[in-house]
C-alpha cells in the first residue's frame, strides 16, 4: 500500500511535465464539435440580448408611473412585450441545455479516451506515474474542466456583449454616474489578478490531496485480507484519518480562497448600487436624471457584475485548468504533447464498431524464439536481469526457475515487452523484434501472469473477453484447464458471475480460469509464470498432461514445482539476475548446486529483490 508510508503532514510538489498549452487544448475541444459550440455561443447571445430588453420596459415603465416617459407604448403593451421577451429568454435556456449535455459528453469522452489509449501504450508491467488513485482523479476531476472552461467562454462573451450595451446606455443617460458605479468592478478585476499565483497553488494541492485518499482507499479494498491477518485495523484507519484531514486542510484553502473572491464579485454589485443612490438623488432633483434611468441602472448593475465575476472566476479557472492540463499530461508520461487533444471517433451513437480479431497467419508460426543478453534493471535500482540469452524451438517445454527473488518473473516480463529492456534482442524465426510488445500477444503469444486478473463479470465472458463465442472451442479451452468438473458444480455454469478480481472463486481456479482464456486463443506460444502454484498435485500432473496435448505448443513456464521440471526440455536456472546454468533436470541434479538446494526445497525463501 504504497499511500500509506506516505507522511500526511506536507504534500510533495508534482514534477512537470512538458504539455500542449492550456489555450491550445481548449480550442482543439471547441473545433471538435464546433458546431455544438457555435450553438451555444448563439444560444446565449439569444438569452442576453432579450436580457437587456427588461431594463428598457423597467425604465419605461416607472417613467409612465411618475409621468416622465414620452409618448409611446402604454401600460399592457409593456406587459406583452415583457411576456413575449420571457418566452424568447426560455428558447434560449432550451439552446443551451441542449448544447451544453452532448458538448460535455463528446469532450468528455475523447480525452478520456486519449488519456486511456496512451497509458495501454506503456510497457504492461510498468507503473502508472503516480497511485491509481491519482489516476481517478484525472479521469473525473481534471478531465470535466476543460469542456466546462470552453462554455464559460460562451457564457462570457454573452455577458460582454450585454456589458458593452449596458454601458454605452448608461453613458449616454449619465456619465458620471456610469463611471463611478463602475469603478468598484474594476477594483474587483485587479485583486482577482493578483491572487491568480495563489490560486494555482491552491488547486494543485487540492487535487493531488484528493488523488491521495482514493488511492489508498483503492488500495484498502484490495488488501482487506492483508490488513485483517496483520491486526491492522486501527493503523490502517488512523492513516486514513490523517490523509482526510490533510485533504480537508488544503481543500478548505482551494474553496475558501475561491469563495473570497467570489463574494467580492458578488459584493461589488451593492457598491455600485449605492454609489447610484446616493449620486441620483441630486441627479433626480435636478430633473437630469428620472426614477425609471435609476431602475434601468440598478439593473443593468446586476448583469454588469455578472459580467466581472465572470471574467474574474474565468482568469481564475485558466490557471486552474492548466494544472489538470499538467496532471493529465503526467499520466500520459512519454506521449507527445499534442497526444490529449487528438482527434478520433468515440462512437456514442448507434453500434459499436466490431473489434477485429487477428487471424493467425503463415508468419505466425513459430519455429524458433530466441532472446540475446537481454539486461534490464530497476529504475534507481540495481536488481533486475543481466546478460541472459535463451533459445526455445517449436514444440518444446522449458522451465524457468531459481529462489524468490532470482529474477524469474522479471525475463519474462522483459522477453514480453511488458518491461523495456536495457539492452538485447528478441528474435522470432531470425527477424528482430523491435516493439516486443505489440508483437507478444494472440494469436502469436498468449501469457499468463502470477496474479492473474479476472474482471467482476461471468465466466463466459472473462474467457473471451472481446472474443466472438464458439461453444466448442470454449468447451475444449475449459477441458485443457482442467476446469470441468469446477464448471459442473456451478450451478450457473459459464454464466456465474465470479465478482471482483475472481473473489468467487478459490486461488486454483482463478489460474485455471487464465490458462483456459490462453488456450482459447490458441496462441503458438504459451507463457506461464508459476501457474501450478495453488495447484493440487493431481490436477497439476492432468494439467500439464492436456497442454502436452497441444500440438505443436510452445511453452516457457516459471516454476519450481517438481511436476513441471520432470517434463522440461528444457530447465534455466536464475541466481542473482543471471543464469546460473541450464540444461535437462538429471544433468542440473549432478551438476548444480543451486538447482540441487531447489529441487530440496531450500531456496523458495529469499530476501533477493529480483523478481
Amino acid at each position: 500500500m504504497s499511500e500509506m508510508a506516505t507522511a500526511p503532514a506536507e504534500l510533495a510538489e508534482e514534477p512537470r511535465v512538458k504539455t500542449m498549452p492550456t489555450w491550445r487544448v481548449i480550442l482543439r475541444m471547441v473545433r471538435y464539435r464546433l458546431w455544438l459550440w457555435i450553438g451555444n455561443l448563439l444560444s446565449m447571445i439569444v438569452l442576453t440580448v432579450f436580457w437587456q430588453l427588461p431594463a428598457l420596459l423597467m425604465r419605461q415603465f416607472f417613467n409612465l408611473l411618475t409621468d416622465q416617459a414620452p409618448a409611446g407604448p402604454n401600460l399592457w403593451t409593456l406587459v406583452a412585450l415583457l411576456f413575449a421577451f420571457e418566452l424568447a429568454r426560455d428558447l434560449g435556456f432550451l439552446g443551451l441545455i441542449s448544447t451544453n449535455v452532448p458538448f460535455f459528453v463528446h469532450t468528455m469522452t475523447l480525452l478520456r479516451k486519449n488519456l486511456l489509449r496512451h497509458i495501454l501504450k506503456r510497457p504492461g508491467a510498468s507503473a502508472l506515474p503516480d497511485s491509481p488513485g491519482e489516476a481517478v482523479s484525472r479521469f473525473r476531476g481534471d478531465v470535466f474542466e476543460i469542456p466546462l472552461f470552453a462554455l464559460w467562454i460562451n457564457d462570457s462573451l454573452g455577458l460582454l456583449l450585454f456589458g458593452v450595451v449596458a454601458i454605452v446606455m448608461m453613458l449616454n443617460i449619465n456619465t458620471s454616474i456610469t463611471l463611478t458605479a463602475l469603478a468598484p468592478f474594476l477594483l474587483v478585476g485587479i485583486i482577482s489578478n493578483a491572487a491568480m499565483t495563489r490560486i494555482e497553488k491552491y488547486r494543485r494541492m487540492s487535487r493531488r490531496a484528493t488523488g491521495i485518499v482514493t488511492g489508498f482507499i483503492g488500495e484498502i479494498f484490495g488488501a482487506v485480507q492483508a490488513v485483517k491477518v496483520a491486526t491492522a485495523e486501527e493503523g490502517v484507519i488512523a492513516h486514513f484519518k490523517g490523509l482526510n484531514d490533510e485533504r480537508r486542510r488544503v481543500s478548505l484553502k482551494d474553496r475558501l480562497f475561491n469563495e473570497v473572491l467570489n463574494a467580492l464579485f458578488r459584493n461589488s454589485v451593492n457598491l455600485g448600487t449605492g454609489v447610484i443612490l446616493i449620486l441620483a438623488a441630486q441627479a433626480i432633483r435636478s430633473g437630469t436624471f428620472t426614477i425609471g434611468d435609476l431602475a434601468m441602472f440598478v439593473y443593468y448593475l446586476d448583469g454588469i457584475n455578472e459580467l466581472t465575476t465572470f471574467a474574474g472566476l474565468l482568469v481564475a479557472r485558466y490557471k486552474q485548468i492548466g494544472v489538470s492540463v499538467e496532471r493529465m499530461g503526467r499520466l500520459m508520461e512519454g506521449a507527445p504533447p499534442e497526444a490529449l487533444a487528438e482527434f478520433s471517433p468515440i462512437h456514442l451513437d448507434g453500434n459499436l464498431p466490431c473489434i477485429p480479431y487477428a487471424l493467425k497467419g503463415e508468419n505466425d508460426q513459430l519455429r524458433v524464439l530466441e532472446a540475446n543478453r537481454l539486461t534490464y534493471h530497476f529504475p534507481g535500482s540495481p536488481n533486475g536481469i543481466e546478460d541472459i540469452s535463451l533459445r526455445l524451438e517449436r514444440g518444446s517445454f522449458t522451465v524457468i526457475t531459481g529462489r524468490v527473488g532470482s529474477g524469474k518473473t522479471t525475463l519474462l516480463r522483459v522477453l514480453l515487452g511488458l518491461l523495456p529492456m536495457d539492452s538485447g534482442e528478441i528474435c522470432w524465426n531470425g527477424e528482430r523484434l523491435e516493439t516486443p510488445g505489440d508483437f507478444f500477444v494472440p494469436p502469436r503469444s498468449a501469457y499468463t501472469a502470477q496474479v492473474p486478473r479476472l474482471f467482476s463479470d461471468t465466466l463466459r465472458d472473462n474467457l473471451l473477453m472481446g472474443l466472438e463465442p464458439d461453444e466448442e472451442r470454449l468447451r475444449e479451452a475449459v477441458r485443457l484447464a482442467v476446469l470441468e468438473t469446477d464448471l459442473s458444480g456451478f450451478q450457473q455454469g459459464l454464466e456465474t458471475m465470479v465478482g471482483p478480481k475472481g473473489v468467487k472463486l478459490s486461488g486454483g481456479q482463478i489460474q485455471r480460469m487464465a490458462a483456459a482464456r490462453m488456450f482459447l486463443r490458441q496462441p503458438e506460444l504459451l507463457v506461464f509464470d508459476d501457474l501450478s502454484s495453488a495447484l493440487d498435485v493431481e490436477t497439476e500432473h492432468t494439467l500439464w498432461e492436456r497442454v502436452f496435448e497441444l500440438r505443436g505448443a510452445t511453452s516457457l513456464v516459471v516454476s519450481h514445482r517438481k511436476a513441471a521440471l520432470r517434463r522440461a526440455d528444457r530447465i534455466i536456472v536464475l541466481k542473482d539476475g543471471q543464469v546460473e546454468a541450464e540444461g535437462r533436470l538429471e544433468e542440473l541434479l549432478e551438476t548444480c548446486e543451486e538447482m540441487q538446494r531447489l529441487w530440496r526445497g531450500e531456496g523458495e525463501k529469499s530476501d533477493t529483490p529480483h523478481a
